[in-house]
């Protein structure tokens, strides 16, 4: 053979094989795409997937095979505490912040007003919190200003889709179109944190001359139809996801439904299941809203699969705070998520205590319970770390540490003290409703009320339903915890309510205390 053809042979080889390895490589450092199925309202027990060490008569209730087919192959975190109530957990999801930092402490939708509730106390006067919810610009009144999630992952080479509720800024304000903080596309998400009506005959809501706010806007398509709100997001996600595929991009799926938030409605499809239970009426309804939502979860996995996208797509699954108890129910209120207690809007473990999946192809090798405790502010470091982004840089101060490592095989992160902040006041009441701090320092628990400036103390790893306060018992337990939060709120500049009848705001933990034993 010539010189010169054996070179040229030689050179195509080397070529080709370089081309190869790049390719490789370049296979290797593409980002997954990532999914984020997250639910509003659903409680610890709304699942046949059982969050604690036996099954129990509501596992049994409700039938969620999506879940259980997910926790087959995936991660199963029995300790995953959101906050109470909705707007602080998107917040905190969206920023890596604790709600004593980013202060958006109570639920959205007024621009630059408190909540009437919160006006009308009997005897706190509350604080003027960021009732406006989620800004990028540091010149909104009263907003965090912050660097969003989305915003970071679109920067990365991420195609960004929002499907559902949106809920981070209230009317009028940027946030309250989530194309503002960082997505790509937004379907259906506005400012309100629940629909209108779950019917598409009933148009979600805007079949009216002057719809509600909190009509469900963009899904126009679907007024009329006999179809499902979840449904109705569904195929919009799947078409979404469809499109985003042929950018050659990951993707970024946040997938925020607006189920099973009241208004309680049923779904036609799966009502008969739990008619057939003699469930009371709501209960049937909510029922058949959980199905809906497991079915919606089922939708998007047989896509994946029928797409080939599964073992390059990352699922997480998590709600934003436990389950409605106080109001909208059937039966005895404050014990829909037992053995915990009471529900959403409280700091009892039914209020904040919620259920959790996750799945990362090639890293989650084989099915694992995680025990550890994590909390919302958590998911903004993970899903960063799970694209690969090192060292963002944002405005703001990162509360949340990252559980990737829980989501690989035999891989474990060390634990931290998680943190709960309400300054204000929800509605509706119940046990452990009201205006609160408290820190979880596993398996210990301290709760702080701030309107009669009681404590309570709970070993959770004993005592799930915190059933037996052990503030007086443990007094130095309390001492070292109560510090510990107070340290939290300072180092945060946590706002405090004041008392109407002195002016006074209400003290640190340490403080409180202090005056206890002085007494």
């Amino acid at each position: 053979m010539p010189k010169n053809l054996l070179s040229f042979v030689y050179k195509s080889l080397f070529i080709g094989l370089m081309g190869l390895f790049l390719a490789c490589q370049n296979t290797q450092k593409t980002p997954p795409n990532i999914v984020l199925f997250f639910v509003d309202d659903l409680g610890w027990q709304d699942t046949s997937v059982p969050f604690w060490d036996k099954s129990t008569p509501l596992n049994q209730r409700y039938y969620t095979p999506n879940m259980e087919r997910l926790r087959a192959k995936g991660v199963q975190f029995t300790n995953a505490y959101s906050t109470p109530v909705c707007s602080p957990s998107r917040i905190s999801l969206m920023t890596g912040m604790n709600a004593a930092r980013h202060r958006v402490t109570n639920w959205t939708l007024q621009p630059d007003v408190l909540q009437p509730m919160e006006i009308n106390h009997p005897t706190l006067e509350f604080p003027q919190w960021n009732v406006n919810g989620l800004a990028t610009s540091d010149s909104l009144p009263y907003t965090v200003h912050a660097t969003p999630l989305p915003a970071i992952l679109q920067q990365n080479g991420y195609h960004t889709i929002h499907v559902g509720k949106g809920h981070f800024g209230a009317l009028g304000y940027p946030s309250a179109d989530p194309r503002n903080i960082g997505f790509d596309q937004n379907i259906a998400g506005h400012a309100a944190g629940a629909p209108a009506s779950y019917w598409g005959e009933e148009h979600f809501g805007n079949n009216q001359v002057n719809p509600p706010v909190w009509a469900v806007p963009g899904l126009e398509n679907y007024h009329g139809q006999p179809i499902f709100l979840t449904e109705a997001l569904t195929q919009e996600a799947l078409k979404a996801v469809a499109t985003a595929t042929e950018t050659k991009k990951p993707f970024f799926l946040y997938f925020s439904l607006y189920g099973v938030h009241t208004p309680l409605m049923a779904n036609a499809r799966f009502i008969d299941r739990y008619t057939a239970l003699d469930l009371p009426q709501q209960e049937a309804k909510y029922a058949s809203m959980i199905e809906s939502m497991d079915h919606a979860l089922g939708e998007l996995l047989d896509y994946l699969d029928r797409n080939k996208l599964t073992n390059n797509t990352v699922v997480l699954f998590m709600s934003d705070n436990g389950g409605l108890s106080a109001v909208a129910r059937g039966g005895e209120k404050h014990t829909h998520n037992a053995p915990l207690k009471s529900g959403k809007g409280a700091i009892y473990e039914g209020g904040i205590r919620v259920p959790m999946l996750g799945y990362w192809p090639g890293k989650t090798t084989t099915p694992r319970v995680i025990d550890q405790p994590l909390i919302i502010e958590d998911f903004f470091p993970t899903l960063l770390d799970i694209a690969g982004i090192d060292s963002p840089q944002t405005v703001q101060t990162i509360d949340g540490k990252s559980f990737a490592g829980l989501l690989q095989a035999q891989s474990s992160t060390s634990s931290h003290p998680l943190y709960w902040h309400y300054p204000n006041a929800w509605g509706p009441t119940g046990p452990g409703i009201g205006s609160f701090s408290a820190v979880r320092n596993d398996p210990w628990k301290l709760i702080y009320f701030h309107e009669d400036q009681h404590f309570e103390l709970y070993n959770l790893k004993e005592d799930i339903g915190e059933q037996n306060d052990l503030a007086k018992e443990h007094p130095q337990r309390l001492a070292q915890l109560a510090q510990q939060l107070t340290a939290h709120l300072q180092a945060t500049a946590a706002q405090m309510p004041r008392y109407k009848t002195t002016q006074q705001p209400v003290p640190y933990p340490t403080d409180a205390l202090r005056q206890v034993y002085s007494e």
